[in-house]
């Protein structure tokens, strides 16, 4: 009996690459000096992952400014001030604001996956960003000339396009980034605003085949970011039955530091349906402790008591460093966590199959 293991996203950036960002925003580094740096973080990271074991793997996001922002690379019709979004321990972290239409992406994540594919011949699982999460970008004053249906329609033809991008490069799994489903909670109790989000990622999703939806997942968390979160106050109960509404057939969710896993993958089992594959988080990022084999296979083996093993798999509660400044992860503590999430996941298999 195999159990399916994929990891979240990012990976902490080698202090070089993180040194030559800085220098180069100083105007200190050459495009060249920061794009082999660039490359050098990649091929290592890919390397790494590698020597973990993991049956599947991810760029590790070493060229993203962040999971969020990526698309927004190059653009020039953005403000700094938008959204503000803060987190536990004080710090924020604030999107930009769309200042004229028409919203097009300025890089799409198949170059992620095609770049990565140089330096492996294992599975590519890529991350993409919500088309909810970047609905953010547009004031709450309308924009003269680019109304907000205007930006929604071109939104959600770019998300299609960053979706379908990233699977026809190869990836053999395509996740979207949907973090602020938890935070819309806290913003708005009343769930509003988190059907919204939910019916806007659909108008994506529905565009997709059922067989592309197999190879689509959703991820959400409660934020992770220099070891803290922006929503993990929000119970997950309020959350759940709207998320399972979107069609996608993955569901990559924190679990590793939920207080109460049980009761969740109570609420997880009723709203399970047969095309669905639930990962469970079995490694918790913020902790700087290391979990053992052990302690995985045991949190393996509790979701598979309550969920259809056939129906499961494991991952990492969050990305280690969703944003390229993010340092408060050390790069080996990350890679030491993620094979012991492959090894941990290993141990409840056979376990299981026994």
């Amino acid at each position: 009996m195999s159990i399916l293991t994929e990891p979240i996203g990012s990976i902490p950036r080698p202090a070089s690459l993180v040194e030559a960002i800085l220098s180069s925003q100083e105007g200190k580094t050459s495009y060249a000096t920061l794009e082999a740096a660039y490359a050098e973080a990649l091929r290592d990271t890919i390397r790494r992952f590698e020597l973990t074991g993991s049956p599947v793997i991810s760029d590790g996001e070493q060229t993203k400014p962040s999971f969020a922002t990526y698309p927004l690379s190059g653009l020039t019709n953005l403000a700094p001030d938008g959204v503000v979004i803060p987190f536990a321990d004080g710090h924020t972290r604030q999107l930009p604001r769309l200042t004229a239409g028409p919203f097009c992406y300025g890089v799409h994540a198949a170059a992620y996956v095609e770049a990565a594919r140089r330096y492996t011949q294992l599975p590519i699982k890529q991350a993409v960003i919500s088309a909810s999460a970047l609905s953010l970008l547009y004031p709450s004053e309308a924009i003269p000339g680019y109304s907000r249906d205007e930006f929604l329609a071109d939104l959600i033809n770019e998300a299609e396009t960053d979706i379908r991008g990233a699977l026809d490069a190869g990836a053999v799994s395509v996740q979207i980034d949907f973090t602020e489903a938890r935070l819309s909670l806290k913003l708005d109790p009343s769930g509003g605003l988190l059907r919204s989000f939910v019916a806007l990622n659909n108008q994506v999703l529905d565009r997709f085949t059922a067989d592309d939806r197999q190879r689509i997942g959703v991820h959400v968390c409660p934020g992770g970011d220099h070891d803290s979160t922006h929503s993990a106050d929000v119970d997950y109960s309020g959350l759940l039955p709207d998320l399972f509404q979107l069609n996608v057939a993955r569901f990559y969710l924190q679990m590793a530091s939920e207080p109460d896993k049980g009761r969740v993958l109570g609420i997880v089992s009723q709203l399970l349906r047969p095309n669905h594959t639930v990962f469970v988080g079995v490694i918790d990022p913020i902790n700087p402790r290391v979990e053992t084999t052990d302690e995985v296979r045991d949190r393996v083996l509790e979701a598979a008591s309550i969920l259809p093993v056939a129906q499961l798999g494991t991952t990492d509660d969050c990305g280690f460093a969703p944003f390229a400044d993010d340092v408060s992860t050390a790069r080996e503590n990350a890679f030491s966590k993620i094979r012991a999430r492959v090894e941990g996941t290993e141990l409840a298999a056979r376990a299981l199959g026994s």
